[in-house]
C-alpha cells in the first residue's frame, strides 16, 4: 500500500515526528484515511472536527475577528486550524481543511471553494505567527467528490512540505560537511 496517506505516515514515523489533523469540510475523513494506513499510531496525534464555525475559535484559537469578518472558508483560517491543532495535540505537524462541499455555497464563497493548509517545524522561527503554506482550490464535481479531492490535496500538501524539509537539512548537513560553504 503506497497511497499519500502511508507515505506520509512512513515519512512521519523515519523522522519520528507526529501529526495532528484539523478538518472541517472533510469531517473526519483525512484523519481516516491516515489511520487507514499501517503503522499510523507511530505517527498520529489525534484530530478535531471542527464542523461548526464557533469550535474553530473555542477548540483551534482561530481568530473571532477573522471569522467574524471573513467567515470559516478563509487561507487564514485554515493556516490557523493547521497552528491550532498541531499546538492543541501536541504535534510537530498541523494539517487543516475547510472550504465549501455544497450542495448550497456558505459565507458568500461558491460550492468547490476549498483552503487546505499545513504547518510545520519549519514553518516560522517565532512560533507566534503561523509561517505555515495554504493551498486555495476550485474543486469541480458533487459534495463526496469534493470531500475527497479536498482530502488528497491536503495529504499531497503535507507531503510536498516533508519533501522539502528533508531536502533543506540534508542541504544543511551539506553545508556543514563542507566548512559552510
Amino acid at each position: 500500500m503506497n497511497s499519500p496517506a502511508a507515505q506520509v505516515v512512513r515519512l512521519l514515523t523515519v523522522k519520528g515526528q507526529t501529526l495532528a489533523v484539523a478538518e472541517s469540510l472533510t469531517g473526519g475523513l483525512v484523519a481516516a484515511e491516515i489511520t487507514a494506513a499501517p503503522g499510523a499510531s507511530q505517527a498520529f496525534r489525534g484530530s478535531v472536527t471542527a464542523y461548526a464555525t464557533e469550535l474553530k475559535h473555542e477548540l483551534l484559537g482561530v481568530d473571532a475577528t477573522l471569522l467574524d469578518q471573513r467567515g470559516a472558508v478563509d487561507p487564514q483560517v485554515a493556516t490557523q486550524m493547521a497552528a491550532g491543532v498541531r499546538k492543541a495535540l501536541g504535534a510537530d505537524w498541523g494539517i487543516a481543511t475547510t472550504g465549501v462541499a455544497g450542495p448550497e455555497p456558505q459565507d458568500g464563497k461558491p460550492v468547490g471553494t476549498v483552503y487546505v493548509a499545513v504547518d510545520g517545524p519549519g514553518a516560522g522561527a517565532s512560533g507566534a505567527e503561523s509561517g505555515g503554506k495554504v493551498t486555495a482550490l476550485r474543486l469541480n464535481g458533487d459534495r463526496a467528490e469534493i470531500r475527497m479531492e479536498s482530502v488528497r490535496s491536503v495529504l499531497a500538501l503535507l507531503l510536498e512540505e516533508l519533501a522539502s524539509e528533508q531536502t533543506g537539512n540534508e542541504r544543511a548537513q551539506d553545508t556543514e560537511r563542507n566548512g559552510g560553504f
